[in-house]
């Protein structure tokens, strides 16, 4: 099921919906106000000895006992309900569905592991789950590099397949072509290469689904015409369909790479999207680290490497501009005509992630103007009521993502700043315990997705990050 849909089939603006683990509250019909929201530990998905340590060490430094609530319930939300582990012989396998959706997302399965990701070396049971969703996910990019969610089931078919108008295949879940996607099967393998020294994942299965995302980008730079991918939907929203009979809208090639969605799965309004570029690059330059230093293939190291300064000027060229107010900033789309669009999304890749991505230094001047724009009322997606943060079309106005503030907290080193965002959080999870998918900048009780492990487990990382770095801040 689609997120539109399932807002749509729960009612989008409630409080008491399904909570993650099974129990159904809000704020008003709590028992025991901090009473655990884990599923018991005999229905849990999967469990790690390293995880459960550091929910124990850093909840005892935690002195605001609903922020500790939070936190506990948070940070092991992804491997409490989402991950399904198996080994196929000797080779593992884990497929990660986003939460109240059954389907794995490349973007969200990454994004909801990496958290865990710095204890793999504690605990080989965690290691080799992280290792199976690397094989998996070589496994999705090679069934479809331009599809962005799959089924578990290889055999399935959605029920997009029966009217999206693109070429969709049995085992994908949505195909909309999104750069992130392939991006965050990248960053997964890398990081989990970085962490453990473990090349191993690097096989023949994830070369080949390596080359297949450098080819695919190469398509998506549209320097020979639309190329191979085009979608339409039939649909009331203009975010879940393309222009142009599915082509999307109008581009001049230049060198940067077309995205047909945003992470936010809408669609582009200028086919450019600079974030996802801007980790395209990043993305580049660690397959050109892995191709010299682990796989040995200099030839591809090279082609990479190519490619990722290609788009990097091409980003310096077409993606910056003098804002009225803030100077020289990044915009958010481009057409390569000329062209740009000046917001940010919530969604990661975003604008204001690129720090927490490695896809700019956080102290960089460009990227702390375009913070500042970002966060202000002359970005159109920018929400201020009682409470404050980004949202994005995919909601709606006045709708602020809990994932903007955290990543707000996860690209500062500010204590004021970070100690502003958990007050945020805590201020706005309408009592539940867990995080949304977005909330009424007014209303924290008017929520979007009860269930949304991604930014459950984000939300843990930042608390985490807050610990190691300002633990004073949690007395």
């Amino acid at each position: 099921m689609k997120r539109r849909d399932f807002i749509k089939t729960t009612g989008l603006f409630t409080t008491g919906l399904s909570m993650a683990g099974g129990t159904t509250m809000a704020s008003t019909l709590f028992k025991d106000k901090f009473t655990s929201h884990r599923p018991p530990v005999a229905e849990r998905k999967f469990t790690s000895e390293a995880v459960e340590k550091i929910i124990k060490k850093v909840a005892k430094k935690i002195g605001d006992d609903e922020l500790r609530w939070m936190f506990t319930n948070c940070y092991p939300n992804t491997i409490d309900t989402t991950v399904e582990f198996t080994m196929n012989g000797d080779r593992p396998d884990t497929f990660v569905i986003t939460g109240d959706i059954p389907a794995m997302w490349l973007r969200d399965s990454t994004a909801q592991v990496w958290p865990y990701l710095p204890l793999a070396n504690e605990d080989d049971k965690l290691k080799t789950m992280i290792k199976g969703l690397v094989n998996r996910q070589a496994e999705c990019v090679l069934l479809d590099p331009y599809a962005n969610a799959f089924e578990k089931d290889p055999t399935v078919k959605s029920k997009w397949a029966e009217t999206d108008i693109t070429d969709m295949k049995p085992g994908t879940h949505e195909r909309k072509w999104e750069i992130d996607s392939l991006c965050y099967a990248v960053r997964l393998a890398n990081g989990y290469w970085k962490k453990t020294g473990d090349a191993s994942i690097f096989d023949a299965t994830w070369q080949k689904s390596a080359k297949l995302i450098v080819k695919t980008f190469k398509e998506q730079q549209r320097k020979d015409g639309v190329g191979p991918y085009t979608f339409s939907r039939v649909t009331q929203k203009y975010e879940d369909t393309m222009a142009n009979w599915g082509a999307g809208a109008s581009m001049k090639p230049c060198g940067l790479i077309v995205s047909s969605f945003r992470p936010s799965d809408d669609s582009t309004l200028l086919p450019f999207l600079i974030p996802s570029n801007l980790f395209a690059v990043a993305s580049l330059k660690q397959l050109t680290d892995i191709y010299t230093n682990a796989v040995k293939d200099k030839a591809f190291a090279k082609e990479c490497l190519s490619l990722a300064e290609e788009v990097e000027n091409a980003i310096k060229k077409y993606g910056t501009k003098d804002h009225l107010d803030f100077g020289e900033i990044l915009a958010f789309e481009v057409d390569g005509f000329g062209n740009q669009y000046f917001m940010d999304d919530a969604n990661v890749p975003s604008l204001l992630s690129m720090p927490y991505l490695d896809c700019m230094d956080a102290n960089d001047p460009l990227y702390q103007r375009t913070r500042d724009f970002v966060w202000s009322d002359s970005n159109p997606y920018f929400f201020k009521g009682k409470y404050e943060g980004i949202g994005g079309p995919h909601v709606g106005l006045d709708y602020v993502w809990p994932m903007s503030i955290i990543q707000k907290g996860l690209t500062s080193e500010d204590p004021k700043e970070l100690k502003w965002c958990l007050e945020q959080l805590k201020a706005t999870h309408a009592g539940t315990g867990f995080m949304h998918e977005s909330f009424h900048k007014d209303n924290p009780e008017k929520y979007t997705r009860s269930w949304f492990a991604w930014t459950n487990t984000l939300f843990g990382e930042l608390v985490y990050k807050v610990y190691q770095s300002h633990p004073e801040l949690l007395k």
